[in-house]
């Protein structure tokens, strides 16, 4: 896949999450559990640390609905944040396949 196709694939699965977040917004735990997790590893390098630094700060700071907007975002900002994206766990692993073939097939 290219890259484009790659951005519009996480913008996907990224949609699916939002919608997922409205019907249970418990799930945000999940994203804040990640982030615990790898803010707590050694040697956890500068850039990366500053990645997952801003999505605890998104999470700590936006209401869902500007949560929800965030990850429906097409901009340059969103898909730089998807990049890092701390929701990883809410979509099971065949329904991230399944998203992901469904943009392999149509390139």
């Amino acid at each position: 896949m290219t890259h484009t196709e790659i951005d519009r694939c996480s913008l996907a699965m990224d949609r699916e999450i939002a919608r997922r977040l409205r019907e249970d917004p418990a799930l945000i735990e999940v994203a804040r559990r990640n982030l615990k997790r790898w803010l707590g590893r050694p040697r956890l390098s500068v850039s990366m640390k500053r990645c997952y630094d801003e999505w605890q700060t998104i999470l700590d700071t936006y209401s869902l609905e500007q949560l929800l907007q965030l990850l429906k975002d097409e901009g340059e900002e969103a898909q730089r944040l998807r990049q890092n994206s701390p929701f990883v766990g809410i979509l099971s692993p065949r329904e991230v396949w399944a998203i992901k073939e469904r943009f392999r097939n149509a390139a």
